[in-house]
């Protein structure tokens, strides 16, 4: 009897762990306050924001994310998504602590990481992190202030 009550307190926690991983796949989260330059990217920086997406070779959900951040790129002037090879660049996983792909991070136009998420994001989600981006970049503490 002690063994199908371990068993059934093994799936009880099995599925609570599963349930709260699936809810939070693909959600934008705020981050500590890290930045990335254009140098540690390979590619310019996006005038407004960049859309940065850490992907592998054989990862079916960075396809869709790939198509999902082309577009929303595309949708706002000034946007730029890059798609790092997680693989070949180690040194950005491990500062960023890619733990698994799709990871999307969101930059406003300094280079400062606004939002991420792990696993494939929904549209409307980067769409609604981007434009804390873009607002944050363009009323952020850095931006000069026309008031005297």
């Amino acid at each position: 009897m002690a063994g199908i009550a371990t068993l059934a307190a093994t799936l009880v926690l099995g599925v609570v762990v599963g349930l709260l991983l699936r809810r939070r796949d693909g959600r934008m989260r705020v981050v500590e306050h890290a930045a990335v330059t254009s140098g540690d990217l390979g590619a310019d920086l996006g005038e407004r924001a960049t859309l940065v997406q850490f992907s592998t070779a054989f990862c079916q959900p960075c396809r869709a994310t790939r198509r999902v951040l082309d577009e929303v790129a595309g949708m706002v002037p000034g946007v730029r998504h890059v798609e790092i090879d997680a693989e070949s660049r180690l040194d950005l996983v491990r500062r960023f602590d890619v733990l698994r792909t799709p990871t999307v991070l969101v930059l406003d136009r300094a280079g400062n990481v606004v939002k991420r998420a792990s696993g494939q994001p929904r549209k409307a989600d980067v769409i609604a992190a981007l434009g804390a981006a873009v607002d944050g970049a363009s009323h952020g503490p850095s931006q000069p202030s026309d008031k005297v």
